[in-house]
């Protein structure tokens, strides 16, 4: 355990930051599942809506530092391709 000052403070700081940043990244994990799992039961449009909101909650993770900003690219990519994949066939 910390026994200076700042040390404590740092140390609940980055316990925070922890845990808010598992859970942005949890929320990007179930909605980009959604996503994939609108390919085969819901319509075009909904898969649309679908992946919008997953970027979006990309993007804002990649803002905040949560993620590298390349790694959140190469996740919309990877989910936009696969969208439009399944939407051509």
């Amino acid at each position: 355990m910390a026994n200076h000052k700042s040390a404590l403070k740092r140390a609940m700081q980055n316990e925070i930051r922890r845990t808010r940043n598992k859970s942005t990244k949890t929320r990007i994990k179930k909605a980009t599942k959604e996503v994939r799992l609108s390919l085969n039961e819901d319509s075009g449009e909904m898969t649309l809506k679908k992946l919008n909101t997953a970027q979006s909650l990309i993007d804002k993770a990649a803002k905040k530092g949560v993620t590298h900003k390349k790694t959140a690219a190469r996740r919309i990519s990877r989910l936009s391709k696969l969208v439009v994949t399944a939407s051509t066939t």
